[in-house]
């Protein structure tokens, strides 16, 4: 049987009332008192109940962290940043999978029904609309890897994903490559538009210049093999490719080795995120870093800053990405 209030408060010499508040985050207690409760909770293995403490803080502690694209590991590192983080804090990851859904109003109530005291939306494809319904339901959010605005509806953090289509576009042309294209994730996503919208700008006007364009049906491995293999076999082929992420990089990157072609001597790559398996020897990925470990700690204090001193005027931070030199391209 789990030790109860009661047998702690009796074996302390003190009210049930005073071992509650001693249990209670900013209640008021007298050390000496605050001493023979915890004493007698050890002797006892006393271990407060976090549910039955939320009735009377009003705080569940609860973070609904929100995803949707499960499948590409660069997801592990996010989630492990993430839960390991609120926890650090002393908050609780609910983790809530999205994967699939095109309407917001369904998440809202679900993550409701567990009185979440914020919500952290970890996706760079879902729309604004998914953290602005969390934020018209009076849910304080906050958007990791979502798309920049100069005067944000929601807190959101992230990279200048045009200017990594820019980036990206740049290093392509300053390695000669005269025939580039973009193999981008999928059309309706807002880091795809972005980051195709600062590849087409940076080539814009270029003469003595073949772009083009296509599109995966997701940010997967698969998506990247697939797309890959159908331009192979249209025989319309680019000299160089920007991915626009590792993990369709790296699908790509297969299906170039599993026609007999080679990487960069046929075909270069250049990926986006820099995800763990992007350096490793046997793929040693040409990349764009995002710095993921930051974009994870600033949402954190954005959503600690909020739970302590309420919501107050939404901000947007934009981060700095970083082009990583591999072996995918071709030499300068």
């Amino acid at each position: 049987m789990a030790v109860t209030l009661k047998e702690v408060a009796a074996l302390a010499g003190v009210s049930r009332s005073a071992v509650s508040r001693c249990f209670t985050e900013g209640a008021s207690v007298s050390p000496a008192t605050r001493a023979k409760i915890n004493k007698a909770a050890d002797q006892l293995g006393y271990r407060p109940n976090a549910l039955a403490s939320s009735l009377t803080t009003g705080r569940t502690k609860l973070i609904g962290l929100v995803s949707n694209n499960f499948h590409n590991p660069i997801f592990l590192q996010v989630f492990d940043l993430f839960t390991r983080g609120l926890q650090e804090r002393g908050l609780r990851p609910l983790l809530v999978n999205l994967s699939d859904e095109n309407e917001p109003a369904a998440s809202v109530r679900l993550l409701q029904q567990y009185s979440v005291d914020a919500v952290i939306v970890a996706s760079s494809t879902l729309p604004v609309s998914f953290a602005e319904a969390f934020h018209a339901e009076g849910v304080p959010v906050v958007h990791a890897f979502g798309r920049h605005a100069d005067n944000p509806k929601v807190n959101v953090v992230g990279i200048d994903n045009k200017e990594a289509g820019r980036m990206a576009a740049r290093e392509l042309i300053r390695r000669g490559y005269n025939k580039i294209s973009m193999l981008a994730g999928p059309e309706s996503a807002t880091s795809t538009q972005d980051r195709l919208f600062g590849f087409l700008d940076a080539v814009k006007g270029m003469r003595d210049l073949e772009v083009s364009t296509s599109f995966a049906t997701a940010y997967s491995y698969d998506a990247g093999w697939e797309e890959m293999n159908r331009l192979l076999q249209s025989k319309d082929v680019a000299q160089a490719y920007f991915c626009g992420d590792d993990v369709l990089s790296i699908g790509a990157l297969a299906a170039v080795q599993n026609a007999g072609l080679s990487v960069p001597e046929d075909i270069g790559l250049i990926g986006l995120n820099d995800m763990e398996m992007a350096r490793w020897n046997n793929i040693n990925l040409t990349t764009i870093r995002q710095p993921i470990p930051e974009v994870v700690s600033i949402s954190l204090d954005m959503v600690t800053s909020i739970l302590k001193d309420g919501t107050g005027p939404t901000k947007a931070h934009l981060l700095p990405c970083e082009f990583i030199e591999r072996g995918t391209l071709r030499a300068l």
